[in-house]
């Protein structure tokens, strides 16, 4: 192929305007004492990010930009290079299309890394760009994990390994017993939350939920998909033979001296069977509410509700948002010798000592609502029910609250005074609701910023100015920071995540609003203005604490409140 015209890159830079002349003039002196390559000295004097300079190059060069977080790595095209060339040059093979094999390269201009790469692989190549920590990521990936994959992958015969795998007591050294305990190894090791097992027409994707995001970690040949999904149903107890039909269950097992639950959900596909799988660290101990991310003002709000003796808190959010650890949370600050508590879950997540725990089954009959019946008579001080689903189990909740107990249970919906308005749809009279109710508390959980990489940035003024308008006391200094990535985060600049919360109390006000039908933004506003901080507020003050970012806020808030 023709080579791509040699011009460099802070030329194509200032081209671009994602940095000025000055401010090239500065960069390349300071990679003349650094001797780092221009791109990573940009980012690091806060003067252009990876995805600018990504985008700016394949603007200028007329390449495609390509996010290797979501783009698909065929692992035979990866086998065409060896791991020293890729790390070597700052590329990854991505696949092969027309002849060509298509890279992605953290610097196109580089023609000696493409006269390499294309002896090596003996074919030509199709440069697109993409940004050097996503690439170093995708080699992790493609050379470490999916290495071991791709052996593994050439030792499993279907016919073969899908009879091993549908034996409980299969061999542990098969391959494809070999490979599931990889991927769930490896998911324990990067802080996975969630397994997905999605069948293609042409390979199988196995992608890892870290932080609240999803990120594919291999892609294996097709050929395989029966044995591994197989292996995986037997051992969560599920009937192999059965593929037309979702099903559900859970093992256990001991990763690295860590318990862990993994709870298991199969779907038929128009591929084949998909598996998503739920982790459960049961060597964590609980957090704590400050642990958790709760700013004390709404701490102490909260904890104001959890001690009242009777009445109904609410906690809202998405799945996923930490709805039941906040609550378990709740339970061991009350849990004591004499105090009644008994929870009803699907599934029961943690185990509390002293406190009874009910699993649901419906299967045997045993759902939140006939399994609340019969809580009731057990003379309990607090109940937890893991979800109200439907008007049953909220009409149940409600007289239980109405008669002297304190019931914690999540609901879903977008925010706090959202969750009014939600029992009133499912067919709660609104006397009920605002006589049972006492609070509610929406969430969402937002992803840390590595403390290895991240870096300071200029505080957003219109931000600020937003946020002195919302907040009444004094804002702390400001010490904004952006996201950068390296090894520690995956290259993704994020490392955990925290709660940002709202606690929208049940005072008398509320109450006469909830009485006459109110809508949720009359309820939010008067919650606002009785100085309930919305989770935009709590996750911009933390951005201002160079916790997290600005875009992390924005990424997981509702569009509805506006931010400037």
């Amino acid at each position: 192929m023709a080579k791509v015209h040699r011009k460099r890159i802070g030329d194509l830079l200032v081209e671009s305007n994602v940095v000025t002349p000055d401010e090239l003039t500065r960069a390349l002196a300071r990679q003349r004492e650094t001797r780092q390559r221009l791109g990573r000295v940009l980012v690091s004097m806060g003067l252009a990010t990876e995805e600018e300079i990504a985008q700016a190059l394949a603007g200028q060069l007329g390449l495609q930009a390509v996010d290797l977080s979501i783009q698909r790595i065929d692992p035979s095209a990866v086998r065409l290079l060896s791991e020293a060339m890729a790390r070597k040059h700052r590329l990854i093979p991505l696949y092969s299309a027309e002849g060509a094999l298509l890279v992605a390269m953290a610097d196109p201009l580089d023609v000696f890394a493409i006269d390499d790469v294309e002896i090596a692989a003996k074919r030509p190549i199709r440069p697109v760009v993409a940004t050097e920590s996503q690439i170093n990521a995708a080699i992790e990936r493609a050379y470490g994990m999916g290495a071991a994959a791709q052996a593994l992958m050439g030792e499993i015969g279907e016919s073969k390994d899908a009879a091993v795998a549908a034996s409980s007591d299969g061999a542990d050294d098969a391959p494809v017993v070999r490979l599931v305990s990889l991927i769930l190894t490896q998911a324990a090791k990067d802080r996975a939350s969630d397994i997905h097992v999605e069948p293609g027409e042409q390979e199988v994707r196995v992608r890892y939920r870290i932080d609240g995001v999803l990120q594919t970690v291999m892609n294996l040949g097709v050929d395989v998909h029966l044995s591994l999904i197989a292996r995986i149903k037997v051992l969560a107890r599920l009937n192999i033979a059965e593929r037309r039909l979702p099903q559900d269950g859970a093992f256990e097992e001991q990763v690295d001296g860590r318990r862990f639950d993994f709870r298991v959900s199969t779907i038929p596909t128009l591929y084949g069977e998909r598996a998503a799988l739920r982790l459960l660290d049961k060597t964590q101990g609980l957090l704590s509410l400050e642990e958790l991310g709760m700013h004390p003002a709404a701490r102490h709000r909260y904890e104001t509700l959890i001690h009242q003796p009777y009445g109904i808190i609410l906690v809202s959010g998405p799945t996923g948002s930490g709805k039941t650890t906040t609550l378990v949370s709740s339970l061991a600050i009350l849990n004591s010798v004499d105090r009644n508590i008994i929870t009803i879950e699907d599934p029961v997540e943690y185990q509390l000592p002293g406190v009874n725990h009910i699993q649901v089954n419906p299967r045997a009959g045993l759902t939140f609502a006939t399994g609340l019946r019969s809580i009731v008579r057990h003379d309990p001080d607090i109940i937890m029910i893991g979800e109200v689903r439907d008007v049953e189990t909220a009409e149940i909740a409600v007289q239980a609250a109405l008669t002297g107990h304190l019931v914690l249970t999540t609901i879903h919906t977008n925010d706090a005074p959202g969750a009014l308005t939600r029992l009133q749809d499912m067919g709660i009279e609104q006397f009920l609701v605002a006589s049972a109710v006492i609070g509610v508390v929406s969430q969402r959980l937002v992803r840390l910023l590595c403390p290895h990489c991240k870096v300071p940035e200029p505080a957003p003024v219109e931000i600020v100015a937003w946020l002195e308008s919302m907040v009444k006391e004094p804002l702390p200094p400001a010490q904004f920071h952006r996201a950068r990535g390296c090894a520690q985060c995956r290259h993704t600049g994020y490392l955990g995540r925290t709660g940002i919360y709202e606690v929208l109390p049940m005072t008398e006000s509320i109450r006469r609003l909830v009485l006459g039908r109110a809508s949720a933004s009359e309820l939010a506003e008067a919650g606002r203005a009785e100085g309930m901080a919305t989770m935009r507020v709590d996750g911009m003050l933390k951005a201002m604490r160079g916790l997290t970012t600005v875009e992390e806020v924005l990424r997981v808030t509702r569009v509805e409140e506006p931010a400037t």
